[in-house]
């Protein structure tokens, strides 16, 4: 069963401290979701993403529909037995990956008849068919299908995604009532609240949901090509909107400012995949700057690690000259070690501001924090 522990809110903020049981582990919160789209967390293993203090993962519905599909995961025993983790997971509904296609798209009151993005196949998402394929998949945490309009969308097309949004939210819930758990545990389904920069529409879509008595609502609909100033604006609104006694996620946010400006305003999860996309791109982060191990200078950095001080495999074994070598020269290790460090650095900068939380000197540590970590390395 799924429950959420509010514990307290920091001073001279909004930051929250809890924590959330699931089949898989508790889960202390505030949290960062490494993504691991098709059942991994690129180029990571999963006892790896355990020694890096990741408690939960996220792997993608419409991904794992198409390839390899959700009955051949069910038939392997769940996502958990299919990948090998033992953690707790969560499963998107797939409806940001829809939408994002509309080229080949088209969204109904009934469903999104899409194509596949591999071979051009036929597809067909309802709210109903969405909650077969979460359940097939058996993450601890399931998401409502949704409609996610573009951030310049006119006022009456986000109107119209709300409306849409709320009534698949009704349809999955009871859907997900009358499908059966295949795993011996019980699926928390979370809520998500649409309404593009709409302060209105915000508070209707929350509302409604809240009604329908979800254990935890998600943010949705932003990272869309709002401004920064949109971003933290929409997410305060709707997280002082939502329930004090469940969890807030801000889904698919983003760079570490982002997340800890967010937790500021109240937010309790996040998921992004910046941390290996950064890492496959040579960019990582430290708690002194971005560092950009493409760059010269570090050809022949040999004393220095990625982060000195840093506790992660990357930081303790290599220097800064040899994963320069490794990126120069196209050797798979490189992102790997880029991924390994940035995903600990995302995953621990969450935990440390949870301890701040607790220790009632998050603001002042926050507002030291992000602009040592947004500044670039300069030697």
């Amino acid at each position: 069963m799924f429950e959420f522990d509010y514990l307290k809110e920091a001073k001279d903020s909004r930051a929250r401290a809890g924590v959330f049981h699931t089949a898989h582990g508790a889960i202390e919160t505030p949290v960062f979701m490494p993504v691991g789209t098709q059942a991994t967390v690129k180029t990571l293993s999963p006892h790896e993403l355990t020694d890096l203090g990741a408690d939960i993962i996220l792997a993608n519905t419409y991904h794992l529909h198409l390839r390899p599909g959700s009955e051949i995961i069910k038939e392997a025993g769940g996502l958990h037995k299919f990948e090998n983790w033992n953690g707790a997971l969560l499963t998107d509904s797939g409806g940001f990956q829809v939408f994002s296609l509309k080229d080949i798209s088209k969204i109904t009151d009934d469903g999104v008849h899409f194509q596949s993005h591999h071979d051009g196949t036929k597809h067909f998402f309802s709210p109903e068919k969405v909650m077969e394929i979460e359940h097939n998949l058996g993450a601890d945490i399931i998401m409502v299908f949704d409609e996610c309009p573009p951030s310049d969308a006119e006022p009456k097309v986000i109107q119209a995604a709300v409306r849409r949004t709320l009534d698949w939210a009704k349809r999955c819930n009871d859907a997900h009532h009358d499908l059966p758990f295949h795993f011996g545990y019980e699926q928390a389904l979370f809520g998500i609240v649409q309404g593009g920069t709409i302060e209105e529409l915000r508070t209707h879509c929350a509302r409604e949901l809240i009604a329908m008595d979800f254990p935890g609502y998600a943010i949705g609909g932003l990272a869309v090509g709002e401004s920064t100033e949109q971003l933290y604006r929409i997410a305060e609104f709707t997280a002082k909107v939502l329930p004090q006694n469940k969890p807030r996620y801000l889904m698919g946010v983003g760079k570490p400012d982002n997340i800890l400006e967010a937790i500021d305003r109240g937010v309790d999860m996040f998921d992004c995949v910046m941390p290996t996309r950064n890492a496959r791109n040579g960019m990582v982060y430290t708690s002194f700057g971005k560092v950009n191990i493409k760059n010269s200078q570090y050809r022949t950095d040999f004393d220095n690690p990625i982060e000195p001080g840093c506790d992660c495999y990357c930081c303790k074994n290599f220097s800064r000259g040899y994963i320069h070598h490794l990126y120069r020269t196209g050797e798979v290790l490189a992102l790997r070690l880029l991924s390994l460090h940035n995903v600990h650095f995302y995953v621990n900068l969450v935990k440390q501001a949870r301890k701040h939380i607790l220790a009632d000197t998050f603001k002042e540590w926050k507002d030291m924090m992000i602009p040592q970590i947004m500044g670039n390395v300069k030697r």
